[in-house]
């Protein structure tokens, strides 16, 4: 599952695990520290707990952008657009330990509050991000879709023709997916290696070709869904979504909302040096 539905909202799952597992490990390190000591250590300990997770994913963003500062240099606003999942997990857990690890040793009376609801919040994301699907890797959905301009009824695995592939849901009326697709556009004219395909959500095949006439749009490779089942086929109820497979046909990573130049290039480097 890459998304939920609330109403009119898709909201991407990964984060919203992280927000739960951080609210309940410091409630439990307040509830552990209020039975032995005081409640100003109550206090302490809750947010020791959100002190941690926030420097995390503060080591974690900027882990990202020096792995990949050559992407960020080139366009350095949007280092500052954490909508693009930039995150490096492995800096933000240690930074995240090492904080309450500090605060433990500053405070002793916290360090059982501390170590109990640190532990319990990473069993529960890690518990809930396998249960959900979160980062595993899946094979590309067996469904039917039709080429643009009345073309011929094909699987995604048979567009895909062997290649790593980036898959892209949209539709002409989606905001975001409109601000996007010109980068998106450009990156298709541009790679050789990665194949793109459009996969447009519900619309009928004189709708997309209006579009992207009155856009100037230069897609190849655009897909019909016109039942969009593809969305719920991956998990994710939200537009854009944009799905990474490599040329065995498994998804390895995938996006919710805009990307932006640096992250979708951040993407694209690992599916080229696997092909």
């Amino acid at each position: 599952m890459q998304s939920i539905s609330l109403g009119p909202f898709a909201l991407p799952v990964a984060p919203l695990l992280l927000v739960l597992a951080v609210w309940g490990a410091s409630w439990l390190a307040s509830r552990l520290a209020a039975k032995a000591a005081e409640a100003d250590s109550s206090a302490a300990a809750g947010n020791a707990v959100f002190y941690a997770a926030l420097f995390g994913l503060l080591a974690a963003r900027l882990a990202h952008l020096a792995l990949q500062a050559d992407l960020y240099l080139a366009a350095p606003w949007s280092a500052l657009d954490v909508r693009d999942g930039g995150w490096h997990l492995p800096t933000g857990v240690v930074a995240g330990i090492a904080w309450l690890a500090w605060q433990g040793w500053r405070l002793p009376a916290l360090r059982r509050p501390l170590a109990v609801g640190g532990v319990a919040g990473m069993a529960f994301w890690l518990a809930a991000s396998v249960a959900s699907g979160v980062g595993q890797a899946r094979e590309m959905p067996s469904l039917v879709l039709a080429e643009l301009n009345g073309g011929a009824q094909l699987s995604l695995s048979q567009a895909a023709r062997g290649r790593p592939v980036v898959v892209n849901l949209w539709a002409s009326w989606c905001g975001p997916c409109r601000q996007e697709m010109p980068m998106l556009a450009a990156a298709q004219q541009r790679e050789s290696t990665v194949g793109f395909l459009f996969v447009n959500q519900g619309e009928t095949d004189s709708a997309v070709r209006a579009y992207l006439t009155d856009q100037g749009l230069p897609l190849r490779e655009v897909l019909l869904d016109a039942g969009s089942r593809l969305g719920p086929a991956v998990g994710s109820r939200g537009l854009p979504t944009t799905l990474f497979y490599d040329a065995q046909g498994r998804l390895v990573d995938a996006h919710i909302g805009v990307l932006n130049a640096a992250a979708l290039e951040g993407r694209l480097r690992p599916l080229r040096a696997a092909r």
